[in-house]
């Protein structure tokens, strides 16, 4: 089965001007151009495009599925697997916040007492797979997966206290190190500070003794 630019637009529900450009950057190369100058486009590249397009509702940037795609070890099999896997966890997630929503409607409705523990759970969830889609691998090769765990049951019971504590260190962060980069610094009272705040901020979600200071500015 063979596609036009416009039947192919029409099937998968984006524009021509997409798949142009698609073509421009070597994304999706058309099969074939016609005498009259259309693109044509095969089975090959409809299936393809489809992986594009997994990839994209996942939010990947371009030039990241263009590496992936474009590697001697891309598996489609694999690719597939791990999107339905990533799907799954977000559904997960969308549960999770769902039943929040209701808990906390019924709650203020009084219908239901819901726990300050609770409130948190979702976002607690979201956090988790949000560093495992950023930095899984990288933390998995470094840290192993007991300290991952470990953390992640941490999180996981952290208090209301807690939740509050670090995302007031996280701003703080923030504005430490905007101080400390006006002032071009890293030996500065700011700069140092920022250091320790995320030293504090690190501490709420790894185990004690985990965190070591490699570095010492001087």
């Amino acid at each position: 089965m063979e596609y036009t630019i416009n039947k192919l637009a029409k099937l998968s529900g984006i524009s021509t001007r997409t798949l142009r450009y698609y073509d421009e950057i070597d994304l999706l190369v058309p099969d074939r151009v016609s005498s009259n100058d259309y693109r044509i486009y095969g089975q090959v590249q409809v299936n393809l495009l489809q992986q594009i397009l997994f990839y994209r509702q996942l939010g990947m940037p371009l030039n990241e599925i263009k590496s992936i795609i474009t590697s001697p070890d891309f598996d489609k099999i694999k690719a597939l697997e791990e999107h339905l896997t990533s799907l799954k966890e977000q559904l997960l997630q969308t549960k999770v916040l769902m039943k929040n929503i209701t808990d906390t409607i019924n709650a203020m409705k009084g219908d239901y007492i819901m726990s300050d523990e609770e409130k948190f759970k979702g976002f607690k969830k979201q956090l988790m797979n949000d560093n495992q889609t950023k930095y899984g691998d990288e933390l998995l090769k470094k840290y192993g997966e007991i300290t991952i765990n470990e953390s992640n049951q941490k999180l996981a019971g952290m208090t209301k206290e807690q939740w509050s504590e670090q995302e007031r260190l996280s701003q703080q962060i923030l504005d430490l190190l905007k101080i400390a980069m006006s002032k071009d610094d890293p030996t500065c009272t700011e700069a140092q500070d920022a250091c320790d705040a995320h030293r504090q901020w690190l501490s709420l979600f790894w185990k004690d003794g985990l965190y070591q200071r490699k570095y010492t500015l001087i």
